[in-house]
């Protein structure tokens, strides 16, 4: 049996999953009409076409237009539950997801209303295929910290349903710090912490935001390669890294996948994860991620499953949970060694 196929059955956990992301054309089109929104398209092979940019500027510009769609409860458990149901197949056990609640409050759709069709669709998924999460709510960084508070201050209503906060956007010329505040305010209310750090900006953003922040782990951080003393305080301390392959290739990032560093970091000791970002833009789900980047940087099954074995002990599940999810990742490889 091929490292495919190990990939396929192996169980794990995504931590870098933005769920506006995940809007597949065909569930755009769907909501456009059930909502009465005008899409300058009019077929899923217009709207695919759309999905081609440049950078991520060009990316963020047409990923803002198609939450447009988003108004309801219902479709906010419908694009959820789209994800949960084809991650499932994938493997995923547990998911991480991030929400950009700013965004849809800008348009006039209530936070509570994001919030409750993300929740419900989360609940269903862990009723009916057993797959635990936590929702992460993102800053987004291109607007200003006084925004970002008062989008904390609806977080801090739904503790039983938000478990972290990031910080997300456009990364260029916006440095961490510049959001230190509002991240100690959430900490103190009990949030933990993660962001975007070293996708388009400099290894300093990682450091600022491990400094800053106070982050548990690091989303991309792909920059952080350029600064070796960095690079040995994260496998020192353990900071995970949730790199995502076919998003950095989409967005320019790396010049093709041979370059990207997620190899350097395992060989390095840092705890690498694997992950597919916005994969209804990006051509790519989870299993897409490990598969083309395994085969592009020449990943061994040693090298998968310490990936996958990354993914849980980087996630922020219970130790119990951790434990139970790491068995089931050594029996399934040993079913896979069994059969080839």
């Amino acid at each position: 049996m091929s490292i495919n196929a190990l990939i396929d059955l192996l169980p794990k956990t995504e931590l870098h999953l933005h769920i506006e992301g995940t809007l597949e054309p065909e569930l755009l089109l769907v909501l456009a009409k059930r909502n009465n929104v005008t899409l300058p398209y009019g077929s899923v092979e217009e709207v695919r076409a759309a999905y081609e940019f440049e950078n991520l500027q060009d990316f963020l510009d047409i990923y803002y237009q198609g939450m447009s769609v988003l108004i309801e409860e219902r479709d906010f458990y419908d694009l959820t539950m789209a994800y949960l149901e084809k991650v499932h197949g994938d493997g995923v056990r547990h998911a991480e997801i991030f929400f950009d609640p700013q965004a849809h409050m800008e348009r006039g759709v209530s936070f509570d209303t994001v919030v409750a069709g993300i929740a419900s669709a989360l609940e269903e998924a862990g009723r009916q295929m057993d797959m635990t999460s936590k929702l992460i709510m993102c800053f987004l960084r291109h607007l200003t910290q006084d925004a970002a508070f008062e989008a904390l201050d609806c977080a801090c209503k739904h503790k039983d349903t938000i478990y972290a906060v990031g910080l997300d956007s456009s990364e260029a010329g916006r440095p961490p710090e510049l959001f230190s505040d509002v991240f100690a305010k959430a900490r103190a209310e009990g949030f933990v912490a993660v962001a975007h750090a070293g996708e388009e900006g400099p290894a300093a953003y990682v450091e600022t935001a491990l400094d800053n922040l106070k982050v548990s782990r690091v989303d991309h951080g792909n920059r952080a390669f350029d600064d070796p003393l960095l690079i040995a305080r994260m496998v020192r301390d353990k900071v995970p890294l949730t790199m995502c392959p076919l998003s950095n290739l989409r967005l320019k990032g790396i010049p093709d996948l041979s370059a990207h560093p997620v190899k350097r970091a395992l060989d390095a000791g840092l705890v690498a994860t694997v992950n597919s970002d916005d994969p209804s833009y990006f051509g790519g789900y989870i299993n897409d991620n490990y598969k083309q980047v395994a085969a592009a940087v020449g990943l061994d099954e040693t090298d998968v499953i310490k990936l996958a074995k990354n993914s849980v002990t980087a996630s922020f599940l219970a130790d119990t949970n951790k434990q139970s999810l790491l068995e089931k990742i050594e029996s399934q490889v040993a079913s896979w060694r069994k059969d080839i």
